[in-house]
């Protein structure tokens, strides 16, 4: 009969997971920018951004309000290796007038009871941070405020709602400052659900998520901050206060509601308000037996239908008769004697029935509570794109502590619904107050850490007054490179090219390329088709360039270029041709004419004997010679900035200065021959390869490299040599994050403070790392699975701090790029004595062209630092090969028209 009478509180798991997927639409729409304002789920964000990493520690105050009780609090937490933590607490009653009384009346007895607690702790004359537990819905901007948006839980003060509760808390505790001499500093405030979080987190770094189940409920969980629209950011993680007791105020939950729950909820203080709440919390769940069992006495299935005065009052049976006639192990006797009490004098069928009708409303309130709870863990597993979740709920309430049935339900439920969710649930031993001095020590904690960190990264923000001076000493080491009397000692090598001229659309034939810059080494076959159907088609090979040669001798590194020249030709058949030939050497060489250069000096991990001072073509010329197998007719060597200018040129006659932005770093550009004093003649132009790394050998530059740099360049292979490059270019970037990452950790304030055998090896921390790490549409769980590549094993945390760290290191690479080109880019335009100038720049190189930020950043530079130049940037297509092979046809036209 029963049974029948409560069918509707029966909820099978269908319903269940119905109920589950629901709630998953409310807590999206409470998300959302646009869709909270009409959710009833409201989604508060807690601007908790952390959880305790166990290196916390201090005195901490925290009071907690929004039970049957006040409570204030004393917290030590020691950072001992060990996690422990002393708490010494006393609680306090919450008189009905101070409840439903004003809100002076309510913070001035917070501020007595806090006073009281101190003066009986002897903590007067310390000054302490206080955090602040206040368990009612509330809108936060920040950590340290919250506007109360309803009362629940029987509160019914005046005069609060709307209002900051932490400015009410703070000025009643100022008025007590001067008279009691006590400071207080309130630094967090949280809801009890977070401060459970907080307060289980501290023993279980895997707790992300709370619940109360007790007179109120509630869930909080970390959230992805990208998800929250109605937090500004969206880097790393902060607690969301569901306020999920609301849910089905909308009327999602209607067809679930039977008519005792209408029944309830019009008899309470707030009707059609906190529906769930009404369904599951044991404020509630004793007065819906009370109606069941009043409209069942009333049909005459129980009592012989004799209705008493208890079944009759309103709140006569409270959540403690419940949980004790559901302890079974009692048999009958507890519930026989709760109903005597209560002048019912039952048989035993009413023990059994009534017994049951409690199982029935309790069982339904663990159902709900686990679909919600199910919603929230699917959520977080998604959000971690995992396919199983391991995680902890740290759990606080009366109703999951003394119910004698609740927990295990509970937990039997959940897991039916999420069977891929692995669960711990831990019980917050000393209630949700220690989580707000937990939360307070964490914004202590993050507060000190973002000073360190801060300190760390400030000598990498470079203000627009240092970047003119850098400008400006660029300007004066172009000079000293281009003047015949300083230039043998200028840091700026200004080296001539012997490429006087840019493509006119004339040129035609067919070209070989090489290409020799970095641990790979390319030959190109280029034809080149002039008049309407000008195009460039080219066909090329890759070989690759072990450390061995890179490393070995001059002759076995020519005789392994000259053995990938012969595959190639072999390859294309045209072993027979004697072909022009266009030379791409990406290193410092001082030309004499455009087919001569000698090396100045090895770069980018190059260290092959007998090359420097020696000339790199007849070296190849050399080593073709020993094979004897094929002839070629070397017209030019070429360094890949120089094609890059000439690969943009061919596309746009406006294009008079090349740049790199990779591996290495390099600019070149078409200087007026009068200019050049290390070079005969006054007439035309001619393309000056600045070899600009060098800049700042000469310390010129020392007050803005870090420690970080000397680190770097000490350990490299040509120490105290390329200083500029070394702080713009992308072999070193990824060198000097892992040098900040290594003091960083020391610190403690990444990776829990080890360093791990990985983050100890040279070059592990690769450029294009820091490409990936800085996308935009990047998630933080795909910067810890790039850390984890590494070996680093990163929480959330660290996470932002390298990203923070990878931003410093390559905005700074990018601004001081830009005041170099800005110091070009004005030479060229008083070169052309114009008040305002156009020009292109060819651009190549895979920092500016992969990493996201990069090129934004030194547009905007440039834009700033010569604002009278109106600068076009345009990527080049292969300027190490097509350019070269431009070049080479370049010098043949020229060539040519010299014979004629």
């Amino acid at each position: 009969q029963v049974d029948r009478y409560l069918y509707h509180l029966r909820l099978s798991d269908d319903v269940l997971l119905d109920v589950m997927a629901r709630f998953r639409a409310e807590m999206v729409k409470g998300l959302g920018r646009d869709t909270n304002p009409t959710a009833t789920v409201k989604m508060l964000p807690s601007f908790v951004r952390s959880l305790p990493d166990g290196s916390e520690k201090g005195d901490f105050l925290a009071v907690d309000l929004g039970g049957s009780q006040f409570r204030a609090l004393e917290v030590k937490v020691f950072n001992d290796g060990k996690q422990s933590s002393q708490l010494e607490s006393k609680f306090y009653p919450t008189p009905k007038e101070v409840i439903q009384g004003s809100g002076a009346e309510l913070f001035d007895y917070v501020a007595d009871c806090l006073l009281d607690f101190m003066e009986s702790k002897n903590l007067k004359h310390k000054k302490l941070p206080l955090g602040f537990t206040f368990s009612f819905p509330c809108k936060q901007t920040k950590l340290e405020e919250g506007v109360l948006l309803a009362w629940t839980k029987h509160f019914k003060v005046r005069g609060v709602q709307s209002t900051d509760v932490v400015s009410s808390l703070r000025k009643a505790l100022q008025k007590h400052k001067a008279s009691f001499d006590i400071d207080v500093d309130v630094l967090a405030m949280v809801n009890d659900t977070v401060g459970t979080m907080m307060t289980c987190g501290y023993d279980d770094q895997h707790c992300e998520v709370g619940l109360i189940i007790g007179t109120g409920t509630n869930a909080c969980y970390m959230e992805e901050m990208r998800h929250i629209d109605l937090v500004e950011g969206d880097e790393g993680r902060m607690c969301i206060n569901t306020e999920w007791g609301a849910f089905g105020d909308d009327g999602a939950l209607d067809d679930l509601r039977t008519e005792f729950d209408r029944e309830l909820d019009l008899g309470s203080l707030n009707p059609g308000k906190q529906l769930f709440e009404k369904m599951i919390s044991s404020l509630y769940l004793g007065e819906l037996v009370r109606l069941i069992l009043l409209k069942m006495t009333k049909e005459g299935l129980l009592f012989k239908g004799k209705v008493s005065t208890a079944l009759l009052t309103k709140g006569k049976i409270e959540m403690k008769h419940v949980s004790a006639m559901e302890k079974y192990k009692e048999g009958l006797s507890n519930t026989k004697e709760i109903l005597t009490e209560l002048n019912l004098f039952p048989s035993e069928e009413d023990c059994i029935a009534v017994q049951h009708v409690c199982t029935i409303v309790s069982f339904r309130s663990a159902n709900l509570c686990a679909a919600a709870l199910a919603a929230i863990l699917t959520r977080l597993r998604e959000n971690k794109k995992v396919l199983r979740l391991r995680t902890t709920v740290g759990i606080d309430g009366g109703l999951y502590k003394t119910h004698p049935q609740y927990p295990k339900r509970l937990h039997k439920i959940v897991r039916r619904l999420v069977p891929n969710c692995d669960v711990r649930f831990l019980l917050s031993q000393s209630g949700s107050a220690k989580g707000a001095a937990m939360v307070t020590a964490v914004a202590y904690r993050l507060a000190a850490q973002r000073k360190q960190i801060d300190a760390v990264l400030a000598p990498f923000l470079l203000s627009l007054e240092t970047l003119r001076e850098v400008k400006n000493k660029m300007r004066s080491e172009l000079e000293y490179g281009l003047k015949r009397e300083t230039q043998a000692s200028a840091t700026v090598k200004m080296l001539p090219t012997y490429v006087c001229g840019t493509p006119d659309g004339t040129e035609s034939g067919k070209f070989l390329a090489l290409d020799l810059g970095g641990t790979n080494f390319r030959v190109l076959l280029v034809k080149i088709r002039s008049g309407r159907r000008r195009s460039v088609q080219m066909y090329n090979k890759i070989f690759a360039i072990p450390l061995e040669i890179m490393q070995g001798t001059g002759e076995e590194l020519f005789d392994h270029i000259v053995q990938c020249i012969a595959d190639f030709l072999e390859y294309m058949g045209i072993k027979g041709a004697r072909l022009p030939l266009g030379f791409t050497f990406s290193f410092p060489c001082r030309q004499a004419s455009i087919d001569k250069g000698t090396l100045v000096g090895w770069t980018k991990g190059f260290k092959a004997t007998d090359c420097e001072g020696e000339d790199v073509v007849d070296m190849l010329r050399e080593a073709i010679r020993r094979r004897n197998e094929f002839d070629l007719d070397i017209v030019a060597v070429v360094n890949d900035t120089v094609g890059t200018m000439m690969t943009c040129g061919y596309e746009d006659p406006n294009c008079e200065i090349g740049l790199i932005a990779g591996t290495g770093s390099n600019v070149c550009y078409m200087e007026d021959m009068k200019n050049i004093e290390i070079v005969e003649g006054n007439e035309g132009k001619m393309c000056i390869n600045t070899e600009w790394g060098g800049f700042g050998d000469n310390g010129c530059i020392d007050n803005i490299r870090t420690k970080y740099d000397k680190e770097v360049d000490e350990g490299s292979l040509n120490a105290g040599k390329q200083r500029y490059e070394k702080m713009t270019s992308g072999m070193y970037l990824g060198e000097i994050v892992r040098q900040i990452l290594i003091d960083l950790t020391k610190q403690g304030l990444l990776f829990r403070g080890q360093i791990s055998e990985s983050l100890r090896k040279r070059g592990i921390f690769e450029t294009k790392f820091l490409s990936q790490i800085e996308s935009d549409r990047l998630a933080l769980l795909q910067v810890r699975r790039i850390l984890q590549q590494l070996g680093l094993d990163s929480t959330c945390e660290d996470s932002i701090i390298v990203k923070e760290v990878c931003g410093a290191v390559s905005k700074r690479a990018a601004q001081l790029c830009g005041a170099g080109l800005a110091a070009i880019v004005e030479k060229k335009r008083e070169n052309r004595g114009v008040e305002h100038m156009q020009i292109t720049v060819g651009v190549d190189g895979t920092l500016y062209k992969l990493h996201p930020h990069f090129s934004r950043v030194l547009q905007e530079t440039v834009k700033e630092l010569a604002p009278q130049c109106d600068v076009t940037f345009m990527l080049s297509e292969d300027g190490s090969g097509k350019g070269a092979a431009l070049i080479t046809a370049v010098a043949k036209r020229l060539h040519n028209i010299g014979q004629k």
